[in-house]
């Protein structure tokens, strides 16, 4: 299923019924009086957040989303039945936006919370509310209140503690294919990751954090260089940074630059994003070249304050550590959102996956090498 992470469309609640005219007409009641009932309620729209969900596509196409309107009063005292609400479903870290003066209005992040986007129109009075003294047979009756008619837009941010970062082809869908069940597509070009992907990374029997696999960044990103806000976005609800770097980029740039590239982006984005604690590795260790070159790259590193990780995400070596480093920078960090967890909604090109991607153990070297390999051989395991 396509993934789809913004969206516009209109929300229109569901109209107040009219109140009625009516009057008693019994045989021996000839001056009954006024009967006529009140009109029902127009039915609410209602946003309801669904972990089960992980894109907009449904609401996009949708293109209008009404809710019914009540009925009208009745004779003999009869009230109009309220509508019922429309439920409309919206996966978590969806932000509503007001179309016309992009404000926001709602933020929603919690698992299975409801809230009123639209609100249904009153029903109108019958006319058994309009009898006075001087009137005892008011042939009036008001009519319901219109439902409340907006005109919105809908972006979805991917709730994660920790936001993967790098150029592509870096080796970041590989490290999170290791690190937890998810399966994103791992080949060897840039750009093979197109969409966010989401895995639960366990640590130990009770804790766990949530890692998000960003699309590759380039030079120019927070000015919408290859759809670089659209991906960069999905970073703002992180605790934490991972940046993996490599060698093995093919354009002749070196780790330091990429490193200093990214954070470039980051402030120019978001200055508060720049702050996150971040960790910084460089990946495909088990090339010889990297494993020659690694003492001087972390020599270059410290002299600038900054520790450089070495891992492998194909032997697992340093991801024991990598990972470890990162929990403890998401529990230092629980001031940027709320802590959620979720079963991720996996995208995937052709279909849509919900699993539990939390894994029973950290990987070791064998078992990263056994999914790294499992990666590339098994198309089920692409997305």
């Amino acid at each position: 299923m396509r993934f789809v992470d913004t969206c516009r469309i209109k929300i229109v609640a569901g109209n107040g019924g009219n109140g009625a005219v009516s009057f008693r007409r019994e045989k021996y009641l000839p001056f009954g009086g006024p009967n006529g009932g009140d009109g029902g309620k127009g039915g609410d729209v209602v946003f309801e957040v669904d972990e089960g969900l992980g894109t907009l596509l449904d609401i996009r196409y949708a293109n209008t989303l009404k809710a019914k309107s009540g009925e009208n009063g009745g004779g003999a005292d009869c009230y109009g039945k309220g509508a019922d609400d429309l439920i409309v479903r919206v996966p978590p870290g969806t932000q509503v936006f007001d179309a016309e003066t992009d404000r926001l209005l709602f933020d929603l992040t919690e698992t299975g919370s409801r809230t009123i986007v639209a609100r249904g129109g009153k029903g109108g009075r019958g006319n058994m509310h309009f009898a006075t003294p001087y009137d005892r047979a008011p042939r009036k009756a008001e009519e319901g209140d219109p439902g409340q008619l907006r005109d919105l837009r809908l972006e979805l941010k991917v709730l994660a503690d920790v936001g993967l970062l790098g150029f592509p082809n870096a080796g970041k869908s590989t490290f999170v294919s290791v690190v937890s069940r998810a399966r994103p597509k791992v080949a060897d070009y840039p750009f093979t990751t197109l969409v966010p992907a989401l895995g639960v990374v366990k640590i130990g029997e009770e804790s766990s954090f949530v890692i998000a696999d960003i699309p590759g960044l380039i030079p120019g990103a927070s000015e919408g260089a290859g759809l670089g806000v659209q991906f960069l976005k999905h970073v703002e609800r992180t605790r934490a940074l991972l940046h993996l770097i490599t060698l093995d980029h093919g354009e002749g740039r070196e780790p330091w630059a990429d490193y200093q590239a990214l954070r470039h982006e980051l402030e120019a984005f978001d200055p508060e994003m720049a702050t996150r604690p971040e960790i910084v590795a460089l990946s495909k260790a088990d090339i010889p070249e990297v494993q020659e070159l690694y003492p001087a790259l972390r020599e270059r590193f410290a002299a600038e304050g900054k520790e450089l990780l070495l891992l492998s995400a194909a032997t697992g070596q340093g991801v024991q550590e990598a990972l470890y480093k990162l929990w403890e920078q998401v529990g230092s960090n629980d001031a940027v959102r709320g802590k959620v967890r979720r079963k991720p909604r996996l995208e995937r090109a052709d279909e849509e996956v919900t699993a539990d991607t939390s894994v029973d153990e950290l990987p070791t070297e064998e078992t990263a090498a056994e999914a790294a390999t499992d990666s590339d051989t098994n198309p089920d395991h692409q997305s």
